[in-house]
């Protein structure tokens, strides 16, 4: 997705909330390169200056993760602002200087502190929906997260769209997913799919985005399809 809105002209800063850091690895950031981290960027003293690398993709910026972040959870809770340490770090004034058109949040996969956090610092949620049996059941929590947030802490909250994922049209359990996510959530859903593509899940371990390891694949031409309409659901 960060590297299909970069080819659109746009400058991208992903910041990696995940501790196994797989947005990082799939970035090209190697383990021993990453020095400070969104963990020190978040619990720690640390410049944004200091965090944010880099990568081989002009215009593509990135705060990595390591297996650091994994604590931190704990860590925030004894905090008064935990649910804002994120929010803040994001709102240093350094960031003015890299004028970034998009900052993309990969959070973890549980509903945590760290993915309160995010939805503090973020203006609008971009939710990925399996195409699978009880995908449905788990974004109605996530739906009431959001609106939890939205009430205490970031009342712009919104959600920016539902992206089908792992999509097979082969198959029937795919196709009923998308029929009852459109039926319930109308125009959140994106027109874009993304396929269940080899391509996609061969990209990360050459440490690369598919759109570089394979330009032409289905699953490289469904993501530059998606940031197409999410930049013109902005305006962009």
């Amino acid at each position: 997705m960060a590297a299909a809105l970069v080819e659109n002209g746009f400058r991208v800063l992903v910041v990696d909330l995940d501790p196994q850091g797989n947005a990082s690895t799939g970035l090209g950031i190697d383990i021993e390169s990453r020095s400070f981290t969104t963990y020190d960027l978040v619990l720690g003293d640390v410049d944004l200056h200091d965090v944010i690398q880099t990568t081989d993709i002009e215009g593509l910026w990135i705060s990595p993760a390591t297996v650091d972040l994994s604590s931190a959870d704990i860590e925030m809770v004894s905090s008064e602002k935990r649910s804002f340490l994120l929010h803040d770090a994001l709102r240093q004034p350094a960031i003015d200087g890299y004028l970034f058109d998009f900052i993309l949040i990969d959070c973890p996969p549980s509903l945590s502190l760290l993915t309160v956090n995010a939805m503090v610092a973020a203006d609008s949620v971009l939710v990925p929906l399996q195409s699978e049996f009880f995908a449905l059941e788990g974004l109605s929590q996530l739906m009431l997260s959001v609106r939890e947030v939205r009430q205490t802490a970031n009342p712009n909250l919104r959600i920016e769209g539902v992206v089908l994922t792992m999509y097979d049209q082969r198959n029937n359990l795919s196709r009923q997913v998308e029929l009852d996510a459109r039926e319930n959530l109308g125009e959140l859903v994106f027109q874009t799919v993304i396929p269940r593509n080899v391509r996609v899940s061969e990209a990360p371990s050459f440490a690369l985005p598919v759109l570089q390891y394979d330009s032409n694949s289905k699953g490289s031409l469904a993501y530059r399809a998606l940031a197409t309409e999410v930049a013109a659901k902005r305006g962009k």
